[in-house]
């Protein structure tokens, strides 16, 4: 079958309405140390690989364990998953790109029914956060070249592509896509998306897509 398009989000503060490196530095005593240095970085005002270091080496010491603990504390943005179910209904794909962590959000899109994902990974040595992470660093030019890669795995055209996100590390997929949503986003972002959703509600997606009574199918499925 062929795809009529294909949906990328971001995962923190979009497809889920929490900052799971800001959950997790809560446990490691490092809250408000970590949360500031997130702000700034989706602001823009700091690069995300050099952010992403910085905050990930103070979660060193943290148990692997701890991964259940913070993924009982996410919960999904409001219509996320009728956002998903009402794009394979209309035969999209869909995407999850994040800056965040497979180790923990793996499960949670594999439940939701997400086709792809991709994350960082946090390095664990002796059941412990190392404060490192390895592979690859997914930040604006990996998010970009993600939707890329997907796009033409799937033989959809860049044109038939939508990216949504909330923060400076989006803008990449965001420029070529051929929809762009800011979604409760920075005003950094807002400001270069096509399209932008303010009410938390994912199901609003659908709507922007040009996809007809979207909200009148929701109860159907």
């Amino acid at each position: 079958m062929a795809h009529k398009g294909l949906v990328v989000l971001d995962m923190d503060s979009t497809f889920i309405q929490q900052e799971v490196i800001d959950l997790l530095a809560l446990h490691a005593g490092v809250g408000e140390q970590v949360a500031a240095i997130t702000e700034r970085s989706m602001r823009g005002e700091l690069d995300f690989r050099a952010s992403l270091k910085e905050r990930v080496a103070l979660l060193q010491g943290l148990p692997e364990t701890i991964f259940e603990r913070v993924r009982e504390e996410i919960s999904l943005s409001r219509g996320a998953q009728r956002m998903v179910d009402l794009l394979h209904h209309h035969g999209y794909k869909v995407a999850v790109v994040s800056g965040g962590f497979e180790n923990i959000i793996s499960p949670i899109l594999e439940a939701v029914g997400v086709d792809f994902f991709r994350a960082n990974t946090l390095e664990i040595s002796d059941g412990l956060l190392t404060g490192r992470t390895v592979g690859d660093v997914i930040d604006r030019d990996a998010k970009a070249e993600y939707l890329r890669y997907l796009a033409a795995e799937l033989h959809i055209p860049l044109a038939q592509t939508v990216a949504i996100g909330d923060g400076a590390n989006d803008l990449g997929m965001m420029e070529i896509a051929g929809l762009s949503i800011a979604f409760n986003a920075k005003p950094v972002v807002v400001a270069a998306a096509q399209a932008s959703i303010s009410d938390g509600d994912l199901i609003g997606v659908l709507e922007l897509m040009g996809i007809a009574s979207a909200k009148s199918e929701v109860d159907s499925l």
